[in-house]
């Protein structure tokens, strides 16, 4: 990608790139969205990344998108009551009131939760591992012709059914269609939290078709924002003098406010607060986008790390859980860092990140510095878990000098909004004075939002001096 410097911009102002044709024409609108990203590239790297990599463009300046969270990611779960059956030789069902409540922390959407999830997952004809107290693993086949209810209640017949009860968050599975697949002895209990998940389905020969289960989409809203900025007006007269330093000042000035523009957007995309409300005074709403740090801090996931000797480690324990597969997650982030953090990741002196990390140990992280593909200099920490690029992003200051914000780059987009044959993406309308004003001005504008999905692949990485 190219670079451009200080001449480029004028020359910039003077004619457009892909026509060739002068911007100093009468009335004109120049469209030039996917080129605007390519000014200065270092000062604003998540802006100049969307546009390469994750641009879709939307007709409505209210955009919706759905969350899928693929459900074979997420079938584990944890005893939630108490379980200690009497002893069980293999292939005899447990007694009746020998009942297994089990909970998950995923919703119906498959959203980590806090809370307790009933396990919908769950279904006649499947395995199931369980850990004891004892560290042992027991495997026990639920029942083919067990039954399924929701929400309290109790199943007629044998007593074989499975409950799945939203009311108090947990799945009661009846004693009598949990059938060991190995003996199970007196005094093998297991306890609440104890983990277990499903390990597939074993059904007999020319038998009927299982019940099944399925996920469900989670539906978001993001915003496209109105970005103005003016060229200010300019006289006939200041047209026509020749100054010192830039001898067309316009010219000069008509860049500046490019650049000024694009960070605008920059700015809006790392810390704006999405919503939407209409004007007091002229009843047309004002919308503004959603920033990636504000909605990381909100739905994402945040990791407190410390500068110094404890920052490898703890550094690694973070990427252990953010890289966790039901998460989701793509192996490569893009990862913003302030100045402060980048300094930081390069010290190789004692307590230095990059000694801590190749200093004493063969199989720490790999850390290294790469030229990026769009201008920037790139430090590339590799770790067992996944790859992160850091770029230093020098908006990463004042109250965010310590922070890192890592993207998953396959869950954000760039939203210009465009329909009906027209285009909101970057452009400028030359000549928007009033027709008897001798002299001219100028503005660029564009109409955009950041979409951001499955917000529990993208984190903050919080350092502090503790």
């Amino acid at each position: 990608m190219a670079t451009y410097d200080e001449k480029t911009y004028t020359s910039f102002s003077e004619s457009l790139p892909s026509s060739g044709v002068s911007i100093d024409n009468v009335r004109r609108v120049f469209n030039f969205g996917e080129r605007v990203a390519e000014l200065a590239p270092q000062q604003s790297p998540f802006f100049v990344y969307l546009q390469r990599v994750a641009r879709k463009p939307t007709d409505d300046p209210v955009f919706k998108f759905l969350e899928q969270r693929h459900q074979w990611q997420r079938r584990n779960f944890y005893v939630s009551e108490a379980f200690d059956p009497d002893a069980e030789t293999a292939g005899t069902a447990f007694d009746a009131g020998d009942d297994l409540h089990i909970s998950c922390k995923y919703d119906k959407y498959g959203r980590i939760s806090t809370s307790d999830n009933p396990c919908y997952f769950i279904l006649p004809g499947q395995v199931i591992a369980v850990q004891a107290d004892s560290g042992d693993v027991h495997h026990w086949k639920i029942d083919s012709d067990a039954s399924i209810t929701n929400n309290a209640g109790s199943a007629a017949g044998d007593g074989k059914y499975i409950n799945h009860d939203s009311t108090n968050g947990h799945t009661e599975i009846t004693g009598e269609c949990l059938t060991p697949l190995e003996a199970v002895d007196a005094g093998d209990a297991f306890a609440v939290s104890n983990k277990g998940q499903v390990i597939g389905s074993a059904w007999a020969e020319a038998s009927n078709a299982p019940e099944g289960w399925q996920d469900h989409f989670y539906d978001r809203e993001g915003y496209c924002q109105i970005f103005k900025t003016s060229i200010p007006l300019f006289s006939g007269t200041a047209q026509a003098t020749r100054y010192r330093g830039v001898k067309n000042e316009y010219q000069r000035v008509w860049a500046e406010k490019l650049k000024e523009h694009k960070m605008d957007i920059e700015h809006a995309f790392l810390f704006g607060y999405g919503s939407s409300a209409s004007s007091e005074t002229s009843g047309q709403p004002t919308r503004y986008t959603w920033g990636i740090l504000p909605y990381t801090e909100a739905n994402g996931k945040i990791y407190n790390l410390s500068y110094g000797d404890s920052g490898y480690d703890a550094f690694l324990e973070a990427c252990e859980d953010y890289f966790a597969p039901e998460s989701g997650n793509s192996q490569d982030k893009l990862v913003l860092a302030s100045r402060k953090v980048i300094t930081y990741l390069n010290k190789i002196g004692n307590g230095g990140f990059l000694n801590n990390t190749i200093g004493a140990d063969q199989y720490r992280l790999d850390v290294n510095n790469i030229k990026g593909n769009f201008g920037h200099k790139v430090t590339k920490v590799d770790t067992i878990h996944g790859n992160l690029h850091f770029v230093p992003d020098p908006l990463l200051r004042g109250p965010w000098e310590d922070y890192c914000v890592a993207v998953d780059l396959g869950n954000v987009a760039y939203r210009p909004l465009e329909g009906n044959g027209k285009s909101r993406d970057t452009h400028v309308k030359t000549n928007i004075q009033d027709n008897d004003i001798d002299g001219r001005k100028d503005q660029v504008l564009t109409e955009a939002g950041l979409e951001v999905s499955l917000p529990e692949t993208h984190a903050i990485f919080k350092f502090n001096n503790a």
